[in-house]
């Protein structure tokens, strides 16, 4: 059976192509980090080589050689801590791409952040895409379809996963990781409706205390001066070359704050992320205008999209600390 919780039109659309023999030889599986979308790309590896009645079974051997990232016919490319995903690894895709299945009925090559593709590599991949051998199936992973080049973008079927309802999270925590229900409702909230991030910080407590270290050192840059923000915009230059996910990670929790004081200013407190910090959210809203938190979150949207387009990293950084919009006033009432 599908393992994939939620997306269930995604998960229907797989299914019934699978069935009926009409999958297409190439997908790109489009959504927030940690939404779902490589279990969805490991689901449907796992379905192309089943070999139990209905797949994906997940019981047989062969799936769970794929979830286990063992099986001979279903490779994974990712980063790998490098800056990009260079056209060695490409290069390898279509060499072993011309060959018969090693021990299933398909090849299945998952590229994961495939945003970070070179330039080169994604044109060498278009050659695979072009022209598919036959039992070759692409999945291509990213954040931002956006930073494809369009001629990869076009020979790709595209499925979109969005965010998750917060009370699914909440019941998945509990019934299949044993959560608590005070734990599983400040995490679902906290994961911004991706469950994976839920999952991972349920099993591991270090996960939401480093994000709690992070907001509280974006929370201080706010009020400090530009000699420390521009060092903090040095230091964030200086991880992007090592990690980008991470930098991107950081921007992310930055407009997931900016976001709850904007629902705040707007009455809409129900629906705020971070509800172990409502009240400083609180206080926080009294000291900006609408317009000032509008405009953030706006350029911190830019930022995290120039930074993806290869933009100047400390540059582009640097322009966002002068963007921090000065406390004003404007008071916020709870009621």
């Amino acid at each position: 059976m599908w393992q994939v919780i939620g997306h269930e039109t995604s998960v229907a659309l797989l299914d019934n192509s699978h069935k009926s023999g009409k999958l297409s030889h190439a997908y790109v599986f489009v959504g927030p980090p940690h939404v779902g979308k490589m279990t969805l790309a490991l689901n449907l590896a796992q379905a192309l080589n089943c070999d139990g009645d209905k797949q994906p079974c997940g019981d047989c051997a062969s799936c769970q050689r794929v979830a286990g990232l063992k099986h001979a016919d279903v490779q994974v490319i990712g980063l790998d801590g490098k800056y990009e995903i260079g056209i060695d690894h490409i290069r390898e895709i279509g060499r072993s791409a011309n060959l018969k299945p090693f021990e299933g009925r398909n090849r299945v090559f998952i590229i994961d952040g495939a945003e970070h593709l070179s330039s080169e590599a994604a044109n060498c991949l278009l050659k695979t895409l072009e022209e598919p051998p036959p039992n070759v199936h692409l999945i291509l992973i990213t954040t931002d379809e956006r930073l494809l080049i369009p001629t990869v973008r076009s020979r790709c079927q595209k499925l979109e996963l969005r965010p998750l309802p917060i009370p699914m999270i909440e019941r998945a925590l509990v019934e299949q990781w044993a959560a608590t229900p005070e734990q599983a409702r400040l995490l679902a909230r906290l994961s911004a409706g991706c469950l994976g991030w839920a999952v991972s910080a349920s099993l591991d407590e270090s996960i939401p205390k480093e994000r709690a270290e992070q907001l509280s050192s974006l929370l201080q840059i706010t009020n400090q001066g530009r000699v420390e923000r521009f060092a903090y915009a040095s230091r964030l230059s200086s991880q992007f070359a090592k990690n980008r996910g991470a930098v991107r990670d950081v921007l992310s929790l930055w407009v997931e704050w900016w976001r709850d004081l904007l629902l705040i200013k707007g009455g809409c407190s129900d629906f705020i992320t971070n509800i172990d910090r409502e009240s400083t959210l609180y206080s926080e809203a009294e000291s900006y205008h609408l317009t000032g938190i509008k405009g953030f979150i706006k350029n911190l949207q830019q930022t995290m999209e120039a930074l993806g387009q290869n933009a100047n990293p400390r540059l582009v950084l640097e322009v966002l600390m002068l963007d921090i919009p000065k406390r004003e006033g404007g008071l916020v009432s709870k009621t």
